[in-house]
């Protein structure tokens, strides 16, 4: 008997859900049948700023599973950024409101709520958005494959994660993230159960992964600091032995928690990969790691890794990866050598093809596994009266793994950025500290070095 979903329970400060495949496929199918009611068709956008639920997972796949695109926006964003986002990606609908979703699926016994006929897996990705060094962000659109192209698609991830009936996976990533969208789907899709959580919360996460049977995960350094932290106050490390494959990416990991994750769950579980919101890199066991310490791995079956001459990491991938920016050419040829991509990101391949980043795109910090692009602050920032410049840059952190800050040249208090940053910006993005300089670190030509910021004001060595 397949359970029908339903939510497990609360702890801590977040909902649990168990999705069992079979009810997620029935309501895949109505949502699926809501959206061509609607006039939808393959190539068409639908744009979604809801937060984690089955409803909007099944939304999410049913679209997918028809080709149609759906555009996911990140929730917590101001109104005025969603709106923003919405205007760019020029979608044919909107789901903004968890009003707006139930639609998707309240037609039960009318035509359209019986469902329609889906594709065995994804004919498409979703479209997420992701910033560059103009400050605006750009949507990545994967397009819209053939069936054939999109069946190698979902065994490429199959070889690599090998879920299957036997697993239960649990997501605790907001669903606006491209991986947990992909842990989700190859999960449901191969015969495995997911417990969604609405947002993470390290004492929830300790609970279910006992109370579910869950077999697998997927979290940023930071969520596993905050789960081990809780492990050793309130106890209960041996709840997580059921676990088969912990999988983590997103951010570096430092090496103190990837030998506290192995003391903890032992050393064939924990894995790694590399990659971005615009493709998949390379995937990293844990007997390879423990043999070339601090490496992200090597290249996933498919692939192949460069490096040029200005350390830049480049990828080629089959032709089911490729991708393009939204509506920007220019953008799209700057990231593509032939069957290879780069997303800017510096490293270094050893004798044995092993990948090593040497350090992120300078413009970028990675702050709770969310990425956040200094320009896009400096623009909102640049706003404040009396600002005459502003850099904004990372400093590292034990928690967050960077925390956002500013330093600003201007007859302005630090209080009056903060509070305009509170209204012009997500929290993630806001700086957590201002300070007000002379000066900036520049280059001969008077460009600002923002990777020199934090050491120039002794906040790093």
């Amino acid at each position: 008997m397949v359970a029908m979903v339903g939510m497990v329970g609360m702890v801590g400060m977040s909902r649990v859900w168990r999705i069992e495949p079979a009810d997620s496929e029935r309501d895949q199918r109505r949502a699926a049948a809501a959206l061509t009611a609607r006039g939808l068709v393959a190539g068409d956008r639908v744009a979604m700023a809801l937060p984690n639920s089955p409803a909007l997972l099944a939304a999410i796949l049913g679209a997918c599973r028809i080709g149609i695109v759906p555009v996911l926006i990140n929730a917590t964003l101001l109104p005025a950024e969603i709106d923003a986002l919405v205007s760019d990606a020029d979608p044919k609908l909107t789901l903004r409101t968890p009003a707006d979703l139930a639609t998707l699926g309240a037609g039960a016994k009318t035509g359209a709520g019986r469902g329609v006929d889906l594709a065995p897996v994804p004919l498409c990705r979703p479209m997420h958005f992701t910033s560059g060094t103009s400050g605006r962000p750009k949507g990545v659109w994967p397009g819209v494959l053939s069936e054939t192209e999109a069946i190698a698609l979902h065994e490429d991830e199959a070889a690599v994660w090998e879920l299957g009936p036997s697993d239960v996976h649990l997501t605790c990533s907001p669903l606006y993230h491209s991986v947990a969208v992909r842990f989700s789907a190859q999960a449901l899709l191969r015969g495995a159960a997911v417990v969604l959580l609405e947002k993470f919360d390290a004492a929830t996460v300790a609970a279910a992964i006992p109370a579910e049977g869950v077999r697998s995960v997927f979290m940023v350094p930071t969520h596993l600091q905050r789960l081990l932290d809780v492990l050793d106050r309130d106890g209960g490390a041996d709840n997580l032995r059921g676990l088969r494959k912990v999988v983590h990416a997103g951010a570096a990991c430092p090496a103190a928690l990837k030998h506290r994750l192995f003391e903890t769950l032992g050393t064939s579980k924990v894995w790694e990969f590399y990659g971005s919101t615009e493709g998949q890199c390379t995937v990293c066991p844990p007997d390879e790691w423990l043999a070339h310490p601090g490496t992200v791995g090597k290249a996933r079956i498919g692939r192949r890794l460069e490096v040029d001459q200005d350390q830049t990491i480049w990828c080629e991938v089959p032709s089911f990866a490729r991708w393009a920016y939204w509506r920007d050419p220019v953008k799209t040829e700057a990231a593509w050598r032939g069957a290879m991509f780069t997303v800017g990101d510096l490293g270094r391949l050893d004798g044995d093809g092993y990948l090593y980043l040497d350090g992120r795109r300078d413009d970028l910090i990675i702050s709770g596994g969310m990425n956040v692009y200094p320009a896009e602050v400096e623009h909102a920032l640049a706003d404040v009266p009396g600002v005459v410049e502003v850099a904004v840059f990372g400093v590292a952190d034990e928690e967050w793994g960077q925390r956002v800050c500013a330093a600003v040249i201007g007859d302005v208090l630090p209080d009056a950025v903060v509070a305009h940053a509170r209204d012009a910006l997500a929290g993630y993005k806001r700086p957590k500290q201002v300070y007000i300089v002379e000066d900036l670190p520049r280059t001969g030509t008077g460009k600002v070095r923002r990777t020199q910021v934090a050491a120039t004001l002794g906040l790093e060595p």
